[in-house]
This record gives structure tokens, sequence and C-alpha cells, in this order.
């Protein structure tokens, strides 16, 4: 059997969109691979599904995005350093729905200083997800020398120059990207040539910066950087592309309309 290799973009607990991309693809739990690109985690309150979805994927390589680092380190000190913001409190109400059996209006809920203080505890998360969360990688490099990170990194410095952080938060390389994009399509690219890094990727698969920034639910191809967040946790798609091919496919718009994401 002919063996697949696939790539997703952020998820922010949109089960619903992860469910779909795996099913219009196709994706063959037990023989294809999945390259998850980070941020599970924040949006959606359906963060717990998605990684028990995820955890049924025999070949998955997950990738840590900068709000699935948030969540890790609440795991690691009890403290969450971004407060629950950002969609975290989806992330929150999620584990404390399947984990303690509480729907949201029986938490005990505190905010300390901006800080909220709960009654779930990183000890009432089952251990596979702790283990998830905690194994996550900072990139993926595959053996086509193609490149899977959430959010980029510093083009000119190789990778171990780089602080783990940068992988998780670079949003530098995509819009350098799309500025060489732009130059190409108006044609003052002269004396610039090729769209140069030191470490020199076949291609590059990040999610973190969503396309709905430039106004569309499509991945985008600047250089050789893919940028396959959609928007899934906006009310956009979930995207999943065959990193070969690059045919891509693609969830619903909107998966939950009566519910309040980010």
């Amino acid at each position: 059997k002919y063996m697949r290799t696939f790539t997703i973009g952020d998820t922010h607990g949109n089960y619903r969109a992860l469910k779909q991309c795996l099913e219009r693809s196709n994706f063959d739990y037990e023989n294809d691979t999945l390259i998850h690109l980070g941020d599970i985690c924040d949006g959606w309150v359906y963060v717990y599904e998605c990684v028990e979805e995820l955890l049924k994927i025999k070949n998955l390589i997950p990738i840590k995005g900068n709000h699935d680092d948030w969540f890790l380190q609440w795991i690691n000190t009890g403290i969450h350093p971004d407060g629950w913001r950002q969609g975290g409190l989806g992330t929150l109400k999620s584990y404390g729905f399947n984990c303690l059996g509480k729907e949201w209006d029986e938490f005990q809920i505190k905010y300390d200083e901006g800080e909220v203080k709960t009654n779930l505890n990183p000890g009432d998360l089952p251990e596979s997800h702790i283990n998830f969360f905690k194994k996550q990688l900072n990139y993926y490099v595959d053996e086509e020398n193609r490149m899977f990170v959430h959010g980029g990194f510093n083009r000119h410095l190789s990778l171990k120059e780089h602080t783990p952080y940068v992988f998780y938060w670079d949003r530098d390389l995509i819009m350098s990207a799309m500025a060489y994009k732009s130059m190409i399509e108006k044609g003052t690219l002269q004396g610039h040539g090729k769209f140069k890094m030191v470490e020199n990727f076949k291609d590059v698969f990040i999610g973190h910066t969503s396309t709905q920034n430039w106004g569309i639910m499509d991945p985008i191809n600047a250089a050789n950087i893919w940028n396959i967040d959609t928007g899934a946790g906006f009310r956009g798609k979930l995207t999943i592309m065959n990193v070969e091919t690059k045919e891509y496919f693609q969830s619903d718009e909107n998966c939950y309309p009566d519910e309040q994401g980010r």
C-alpha cells in the first residue's frame, strides 16, 4: 500500500473541522503520516476531542504551537502564562468538562491579578494527553529536506542558532516571503534573485499566521513557503495538504456557527 504524508494547520479545538479534513483526504490512520503544525489548543471547546483523535493516528508527528506551549507551561507549573486569554478559556472548558465532568458554570473561577484560578488541576488530565503535549517537537525536517514548523525561523541563521520560542512565534519568515512574492508579481525583483535561507530547505510548511490576514481561506505559497493556517480558530477553514503533491482538502467554513470561539 502506498503511504502518503500529510500536514495539517492550526486546529484550535475545532474537532468537527479536524474530522472533516481526515475524512475528505481519505486519511489512513494506520499507514499514512500526519504532521500537525501546532496550536491544537485555544479556540473552540473541543481540544480534548482533537487530542483524542490525533492519538489514534499511528504515524503522527506533532509540532508545538505557541498556544500549545502556554498549555504545557500550565501542565508543568499550574500557572497559565497568558491567563487563559486568546482562546484559552475554550481549552479550560474542554478539559474541565472531560476530566471533571463539570459544565462551565460549575467551575470555581477566580481572577487574581489577571490570572484565572480554577479547580481544574494539571493532574486531572489523562497521562496520554500530558505526554502528548510534552512530546511535541519544535520543528521537524523529513528525509526530503522539507521543514515543518509552527511559526517560522530566522532564515539568516542555522537551526541550531535559534532559541525554541522563535519556532512557534516567528512571523518574519512568512512576511518576508510574502514581500518576495509581491516583488515577483510586480516585476520589481531585479538584483534580489532567489529567496535565500541558510538552511536550504526544499519546502517549508508553516501555520500560525492565518491566510485570512490576506483575505483568503486557502493555503498561500510564497517562495518555497507553504502557509496552511486558513483560520480554523477564527470561523475559517482547516486545511490538510499532501506534502508531495500539494493537493489539499478543507473543512467547512465556520463549523460551529452557534458557539463562541476565540
